[in-house]
């Protein structure tokens, strides 16, 4: 495995470990058929997008059973490596791009995640209800969140309220004017020391937000 999960997450189990170095091989792999990362970026892979995904497991430890919907999925970022990282969570991936999907279920199948499920579907038309919704720069918040209405669960199963996880990069005043009294806004360099991190941030938003 690329060393630079382990330098941040040094307790993973075998299998997770396992799970994290075949997706070395298998996105370069599926990336050369359909192009879901960046051919510039896809040789750092670990770094820009699994670690990333990853920032949201530095803020929050998700419970057992818990449902999160990936909204805008891509090529699994970040619902892929949050499903190996927290393996009794359900997560729900989906996107409007049918041909990406077929990378996520061809990678979720080879690594055997039965926590994960994944759709070709637009977040307005998902009938299921989730702890958490996340999504990694898929469009502003205000175009996002009307998407998401009515889509939480009423249970409460972390400090945490239910709610929304966004990987955001960049100056976010004016995306976020007006939900500053409710955003929560944590930037990633406080918990990884590498230069791309350094403008990007997870931002949370409660449910009643949308």
């Amino acid at each position: 495995m690329n060393g630079i999960i382990a330098k941040y997450f040094p307790g993973l189990s075998r299998e997770q470990i396992f799970r994290f170095e075949m997706l070395g091989d298998l996105y370069p792999e599926w990336n050369s058929k359909i192009n879901v990362v960046s051919r510039k970026d896809i040789e750092a892979l670990y770094e820009h997008h699994i670690l990333h995904s990853l920032a949201i497991a530095k803020l929050i430890n998700f419970a057992p059973q818990a449902k999160i919907l990936d909204v805008g999925t891509g090529g699994g970022f970040p619902g892929i490596p949050l499903a190996i990282f927290f393996p009794e969570v359900q997560f729900h991936l989906i996107d409007s791009i049918a041909k990406k999907l077929k990378v996520v279920s061809a990678i979720a199948d080879a690594l055997q995640l039965t926590n994960v499920t994944v759709e070709h579907v637009r977040a307005e038309q998902v009938s299921g209800r989730y702890d958490f919704i996340v999504s990694r720069a898929v469009t502003s918040l205000p175009e996002f969140l009307p998407w998401v209405k009515g889509k939480f669960l009423n249970r409460q199963l972390h400090l945490l309220p239910n709610g929304m996880l966004f990987l955001k990069g960049g100056d976010l005043a004016e995306e976020l004017k007006h939900y500053q009294d409710h955003a929560q806004i944590t930037p990633i360099s406080n918990f990884f020391e590498e230069p791309f991190f350094a403008e990007k941030k997870v931002v949370y938003l409660p449910s009643n937000c949308a």
